[in-house]
């Protein structure tokens, strides 16, 4: 989101004819000291930190990320353990508030563990991606991979939203939550290694890999909201 900022020669001008244009060359340099970019996580368990310790979570690694990048940000964590593309929706309003500057949107996972409609998970994301544009608040829209449980239909209805409502909205797009892990070279390996007991939560060295390859989207939002 941009910042407003005022024109040197004009303040200084202003100001000198008031006399005081010594004073403002010496505050001007404070004034203009950056703000830190706030960006919420909607999200579901995987944004929460689902059995982790705190600092272990999505949201505080991503955090860290960012700073090693040199980049002034505040990550909020508005992921909420179970929540579903609908219970995202009935949250939005409140993510969004006045000192929000950007927002990462991932939601459907339990969606698709429920195996709910494809089009409803759809509409929902779609009331998100409409309150985040009505504020002007840009978006990573982070998806989830469907698998062939429910048939190649619902995987190519389910896997193909994200993609479309992203070039409808014009946000930025991350495919996968999971991405990170899927990539690496045996999975058997990376479920044993990096995930929790569940199966289906990273455990601590997971949501790192996850954050090292989403990091760079991120990045991109943060740069689109400065």
């Amino acid at each position: 989101m941009a910042r407003p900022f005022v024109s040197f020669r004009y303040g200084a001008k202003r100001l000198a004819c008031k006399g005081i244009a010594a004073i403002w060359l010496v505050s001007a340099p404070f004034a203009a000291a950056a703000e830190p970019v706030v960006v919420a996580a909607l999200g579901d368990s995987l944004t929460a930190g689902y059995g982790l310790p705190r600092a272990d979570g999505f949201v505080p690694q991503m955090q860290a990320w960012l700073t090693e990048q040199g980049v002034e940000v505040e990550v909020r964590n508005a992921g909420v353990s179970g929540d579903t593309t609908a219970g995202g929706l009935s949250r939005v309003d409140w993510t969004l508030t006045d000192d929000v500057d950007a927002m990462i949107v991932a939601l459907g996972g339990n969606d698709l563990l429920r195996g709910l409609d494809p089009a409803v998970s759809r509409r929902n994301l779609d009331g998100i991606l409409q309150a985040a544009k009505a504020k002007d608040v840009p978006v990573l829209l982070v998806g989830v991979a469907a698998s062939m449980n429910y048939g190649a239909d619902y995987k190519a209805a389910f896997d193909g939203m994200y993609a479309e409502l992203s070039a409808q909205y014009e946000t930025l797009l991350y495919p996968d939550f999971f991405r990170g892990l899927a990539e690496l070279p045996d999975r058997e390996v990376a479920r044993r290694e990096h995930l929790q007991g569940d199966g289906i939560h990273p455990d601590a060295s997971g949501v790192e890999i996850l954050v090292e390859a989403m990091g760079p989207s991120v990045l991109e939002l943060v740069r689109q909201a400065q």
